[in-house]
């Protein structure tokens, strides 16, 4: 949805090199805002149809470093959804030059979020014998950390919006 918990969501163009190196799929780049000054959120879900062998979702551990980006720190957790139910998340620091950001992300596919990029591919390999179905999503949450903030502050912010996140995704994201 363009709103979430009171933050308001502008679309983000995708450029046609990184539409060509995602492949083919649906994707959504968006950045959340709030009147009041907060950094911004922003959300990408990348929806593949249909995965096989070179054609798969692209793990932000490889596509972040390739634009410049470190990490400074990352770990998985569960995160609570406002239903108190709970989801597989990777959280990570990222910087490129003076610039931060907190982000958080996973793969969600039939139900279930994974954080880590190799059992989300055994997931999808089971769920294509199982199920013969081989759809799943990417969705990344990323938020700037100011010079003066906190990384908890930050990650407040981004863990809070994607509480909301979380039970709405099924109306767009197959389960």
């Amino acid at each position: 949805p363009n709103a979430v918990a009171g933050w308001t969501g502008t679309d983000q163009s995708i450029d046609t090199e990184t539409r060509d190196v995602l492949g083919p799929g649906d994707f959504l780049s968006r950045l959340y805002s709030r009147p009041q000054p907060a950094s911004p959120i922003g959300l990408f879900i990348g929806y593949f149809p249909s995965q096989r062998t070179g054609v798969t979702i692209h793990s932000p551990k490889n596509c972040l470093p390739g634009a410049g980006w470190v990490f400074e720190s990352s770990q998985s957790l569960l995160l609570n959804d406002l239903d108190g139910r709970p989801h597989r998340v990777g959280e990570y620091v990222i910087a490129n030059g003076e610039h931060r950001q907190f982000v958080i992300y996973w793969y969600q596919a039939h139900g279930r979020s994974v954080a880590n990029e190799y059992m989300a591919k055994i997931y999808l390999v089971a769920d294509a014998i199982r199920m013969n179905r081989s759809d799943g999503a990417l969705v990344r949450v990323t938020t700037p950390i100011g010079l003066n903030e906190s990384n908890a502050t930050a990650r407040d912010r981004a863990e809070q919006f994607t509480q909301e996140l979380f039970p709405m995704l099924p109306r767009f994201i197959p389960d």
